[in-house]
């Protein structure tokens, strides 16, 4: 028990060091738009737009770290370094091919998007100008699924956390600096900034030199133990054989999976822009910080993961029991810290994330349901984790799909109700937020309709996770049924 958590300690608390600068870049990316103009929600409004875009492209091919992760696990388990050595050859072909396939079809995917994204004129121009500079970045980004899904697989989490590192750092410095510029007192302009460009400008730079670093590492730890076997012959058969198949079948079950995450995301930014620049910042603030949570969690969801694999690899029962069983209470330890933190730090949180009073008056009211989060969120994203290293595309797959019912049923009858009661009017049972201090010339107010509709999203945003926590630990004794 002690060496298995160690184990988990060792793979975990990188991924966590390493995760923690994944919101912060979104935070830094918001804050940046909230000043470079005094209209902030509208600024911000085009980040959580064109985020949401590459959302709905990237998402559908999460499969690329999520499938690495568990096949490498479960082939490192086994110690077949040839196979290991496949998998990511074949992930990142895939990666490349999929990534030239995105560039080509940039112009159609913005026009197609906007056809479904209700968001005022501003906003659109922004989130467009945002998504075709960093549509460049494909490549590179793809491609780090791939390599950190590889990385995770062969336990080592510390390679993952140096290329998290240098994406999300340089993805900070290089968008403040393009953004922004630098200016001397003494020495005046020594870059011109590009404004709201630049912050798209700074994750493309920031891709490509983490790409950069991650095949150094590979080329520094793994030429010998890894590669040095891999022939030429090898290397053609990269795309043959029954575990080519097995990568493709197990891929289409993730892929269904990850478009249920896209329309339960893009549901939640889409509904929200129907009530105004400000909540729709207020929804991108909310979950930007929920998200600080997950990252947290995701670190013992990777180790779950790859001990899961690995033993289930190795046919070693009691281990694998052993490593659900204390990923499970590491990750429950961090859901109750987290309540604590939203509950008595929310407001300050907020403040971090914009100095637009109106954006923070209005996201006060909703404070409540991110204490919630934690306590459903914390399962459902451990059990992500250890059905990956398992393999368990099927049940991840039909998971999701309740959860898409649970957040549109939720969703669909929380609005009839209110729409029973108060059609549309001003006298709904919501407090508006106190706008006593915000200028004249802010954006106008959130409705009382509006601040009801946002409760209920928040709701059926729950809903979602708490049907996946469900679902995954009903089927959860599937785990220990070890392959012939």
């Amino acid at each position: 028990m002690r060496q298995i958590n160690k184990d988990i300690l060792k793979l975990a608390l990188p991924s966590i060091l390493a995760n923690i600068t994944v919101p912060l870049v979104g935070m830094v990316d918001i804050a940046v738009a909230g000043h470079l103009d005094t209209n902030a929600a509208t600024m911000i409004g085009g980040i959580a737009i064109g985020s949401m875009l590459f959302d709905l492209l990237y998402w559908n091919f999460g499969f690329l770290r999520v499938g690495t992760g568990g096949l490498t696990a479960q082939a490192f388990g086994k110690q077949d370094w040839k196979e290991c050595a496949r998998i990511l050859t074949r992930a990142l072909g895939i990666s490349l091919g999929i990534a030239f396939c995105l560039i080509l079809i940039q112009w159609i995917f913005v026009k197609a998007a906007f056809l479904v994204v209700d968001c005022t004129p501003q906003v659109r121009e922004l989130a467009s100008r945002y998504f075709f500079i960093r549509i460049w970045a494909a490549p590179a980004t793809l491609s780090l699924m791939a390599l950190k899904g590889w990385f995770i697989g062969m336990q080592d989490s510390v390679s993952a956390m140096i290329t998290d590192f240098v994406v999300n750092g340089m993805n900070i410095l290089m968008s403040v600096v393009l953004a922004l510029g630098i200016t001397l007192p003494s020495a005046g302009v020594l870059v011109k900034g590009m404004g709201f460009s630049g912050i798209a400008a700074g994750t493309v730079a920031a891709q490509y030199s983490g790409l950069i670093v991650a095949l150094l590492l590979i080329a520094v730890k793994y030429r010998s133990k890894v590669f040095e076997a891999f022939s030429s012959a090898d290397l053609k058969g990269v795309f043959k054989g029954s575990e080519t198949r097995r990568f493709f079948v197990m891929n289409a079950d993730l892929f269904v999976r990850s478009l249920c995450f896209i329309a339960i995301y893009i549901g939640f930014t889409v509904i929200s822009a129907r009530y105004g620049d400000i909540l729709l910042a207020v929804s991108s603030i909310m979950m930007k910080i929920l998200m600080i949570f997950s990252y947290f969690t995701d670190g013992f969801a990777y180790a779950g993961e790859a001990m899961t694999g690995r033993y289930i690899g190795a046919r070693d029962l009691p281990n694998l029991r052993t490593t659900v069983k204390w990923t499970f209470v590491w990750s429950m330890g961090l859901a109750v810290a987290f309540v604590g933190i939203y509950h008595f730090g929310g407001v300050l949180l907020l403040k971090m994330m914009t100095s637009d009073v109106a954006v923070v008056e209005a996201s006060r009211d909703y404070l409540p349901w991110l204490v919630l989060m934690p306590v459903v969120g914390c399962a459902a994203f451990t059990w992500d984790g250890i059905f990956i290293g398992a393999t368990g595309s099927k049940d991840m797959r039909n998971s999701m799909l309740w959860s898409v019912v649970a957040f549109a049923g939720v969703w669909i009858a929380g609005v009839v109700v209110l729409n029973c009661f108060h059609p549309l009017s001003s006298g709904i049972p919501f407090a508006s937020p106190d706008l006593s201090t915000v200028p004249s010339d802010a954006m106008p107010a959130p409705t009382p309709y509006g601040i009801a509709a946002m409760h209920i999203l928040m709701g059926a945003y729950f809903a979602h996770l708490l049907a996946r926590t469900i679902y995954l630990t009903i089927r959860s004794p599937r785990i220990y049924q070890l392959p012939a």
